[in-house]
């Protein structure tokens, strides 16, 4: 992780760019996001793994350890929700200087309808012993980031981890788990931003103390310098994104209208809570209309918006701004930070109206 030293691109940033991929800003069209379109991130390589021979551990601080195969997980009780999640690195390309890692813009983020059965069940049945504190996921993918070799892991603290949404998940769309989901089994922690997500589940372990990992203890905290230790990414920021109006310029992806009547429409979500307003601009910020909200598919996923735009001749800048339950609003500026993480400025669209 650095600091990009200038405009263009970097030869690292290209590499990641080419691995992981955004969800075209036209596809928040659908309700459910087909799979092929959902955001994808991953940070090391995609294990190969093997159905038959591979196992979930759950240990730690537990009167009985358990371990069990795919079979085993899928025979168990399941819960079916609709979730949207989204890149904790989303908006990093757009801050100033650019922190150096995955350049994403705005459509790092995808609502899928993730299957699984439920991780406090399996908890409560292996007996989690007083004192414990958190639990800790780690993934097969292995790597090496900020010069340390590790797996990929992260924590929950043990009061989130017992939340009834929080899934262990093995199919996507009704579909089994691709590899770069997480095949065969991951965890969705609906509200967290996607670092959570741990993907190629090997164990779950239940430990009485905070959780040192690298990912946990040096990823994804907002800092103001490499030196700060800074504070941890947690849940997902509210945030509103548009469906892109009219067609495009192949290179800038400027839009062209005609003048007149126009729906605008899009989808807001928030970690914290249900969207509660959507305000759009059509002046880069300078005044606001109030958009009509529609249903969310689940609790735990984004509401679509629309907006009756009178289109007159001319350039504009359409923003739209989403406000959650707990009376958080997107700032209309980045707030900048060293590693990129949590920018949910307003998304500014440019458009010329003929």
């Amino acid at each position: 992780m650095g600091i990009a030293s200038g405009s263009d691109i970097t030869l690292e940033e290209l590499q990641l760019a080419a691995r992981n991929h955004a969800l075209p800003l036209e596809a928040l069209r659908h309700t459910i996001t087909p799979i092929g379109l959902h955001y994808l991130l991953i940070h090391f390589d995609i294990p190969a793994v093997d159905a038959q021979t591979w196992r979930l551990r759950v240990g730690g601080c537990v009167e009985r350890p358990l371990t069990l195969t795919l079979e085993e997980l899928k025979a168990r009780p399941s819960r079916t929700f609709a979730v949207t999640l989204e890149c904790a690195g989303n908006g990093r390309a757009l801050l100033a200087p650019r922190p150096l890692s995955q350049p994403w813009l705005t459509g790092a983020v995808g609502t899928a309808e993730w299957t699984g059965t439920p991780l406090a069940s399996l908890l409560e049945e292996a007996g989690v012993l007083p004192g414990s504190v958190e639990v800790v996921f780690t993934g097969l993918d292995r790597g090496i980031q900020g010069g340390v070799e590790h797996r990929y892991e992260r924590s929950l603290p043990l009061a989130e981890a017992l939340h009834e949404e929080v899934l262990l998940v093995y199919a996507i769309n009704g579909e089994p788990l691709p590899p770069q989901h997480g095949f065969p089994l991951r965890l969705v922690a609906p509200g967290w931003y996607g670092m959570a997500q741990v993907k190629w589940l090997e164990s779950i372990t239940v430990v009485d103390e905070p959780f040192r990992g690298w990912q946990q203890e040096h990823g994804y905290r907002l800092q103001e310098s490499e030196d700060d230790p800074g504070t941890p990414v947690t849940r997902m920021l509210p945030r509103s994104l548009m469906v892109p109006p009219g067609i495009p310029e192949f290179v800038s992806r400027e839009r062209y209208l005609r003048a007149g009547p126009c729906t605008l429409m899009g989808r807001a979500w928030s970690g914290y809570g249900p969207v509660e307003l959507v305000e759009v601009s059509a002046d880069g910020g300078r005044s606001w209309g109030e958009a009509v909200l529609g249903e969310a598919p689940s609790p735990f996923a984004w509401r679509s918006w629309m907006y009756t735009w009178e289109a007159d001749p001319g350039e504009h800048e359409l923003c739209c701004r989403a406000t959650d339950a707990t009376g958080q609003t997107q700032p209309l500026n980045p707030e900048w930070n060293f590693g990129g993480y949590c920018n949910n400025a307003v998304e500014r669209v440019r458009v010329v109206v003929s």
